[in-house]
């Protein structure tokens, strides 16, 4: 990814909250000499110093066939972006987009049924423990359970993370605060959530 100095993200700490905070992803590999992708859930994990990124695929989609041993899948981890109108800033200048994105990459290994239920269990509590009588593993039934079989786990190990923020942050200080409030006066919450991001820098 093409990233100006002005937006390179170097803080790892930063970047791994963004990726487990914004794990709606898009995957992307090559089969064939074709680019292939598909936009799914994953959990965002580190142990041993070493970042994963691991979810599932229905069999009925080719992608999972071509993760085992691939050392050159792509992930995409995507933030809130708008249109940035130029009549925002205090001098003339040509309109832009800011957006917030991560590009991790990785070597994939599939994974056996017992480790897929660990990440399915770890993914449902994600978005469910809080619920009453929330859908967890635990509170499946078994008929339910054994949908699992029409999935495929995978795991990639990230080796390489670019990170670009382009968030304003080569405006003046009077144009940033513009931006900000022009954003969030937006009836959009993606232009609200964005203008929140862009006042952190």
């Amino acid at each position: 990814m093409y990233i100006p100095k002005y937006y390179q993200m170097k803080d790892y700490e930063k970047i791994k909250r963004f990726m487990i905070e914004h794990n709606f992803i898009t995957i992307i590999t090559i089969d064939n000499s074709v680019p292939i992708a598909t936009h799914l859930p994953v959990i965002v994990e580190e142990y041993d110093n070493q970042l994963y990124v691991s979810g599932h695929f229905s069999k009925e989609n080719p992608q999972w066939k071509t993760i085992k041993n691939n050392s050159n899948i792509l992930m995409i981890f995507h933030g809130p972006h708008s249109y940035i109108s130029s009549t925002w800033y205090e001098t003339e200048d040509v309109p832009t987009w800011d957006y917030q994105s991560i590009h991790a990459y990785g070597c994939g290994m599939l994974l056996d049924e017992d480790e897929l239920i660990t990440d399915l269990s770890k993914l449902l509590h994600k978005y469910e423990y809080h619920r009453q009588n929330g859908a967890t593993w635990n509170n499946m039934s078994d008929h339910t359970k054994q949908q699992i079989h029409g999935i495929t786990g995978f795991k990639v190990k990230v080796n390489k993370i670019e990170a670009s923020y382009k968030l304003s942050q080569n405006r003046s200080k009077k144009d940033k605060e513009n931006i900000i409030k022009q954003l969030s006066q937006s009836n959009n919450t993606v232009d609200k959530r964005l203008a929140r991001e862009i006042d952190k820098f």
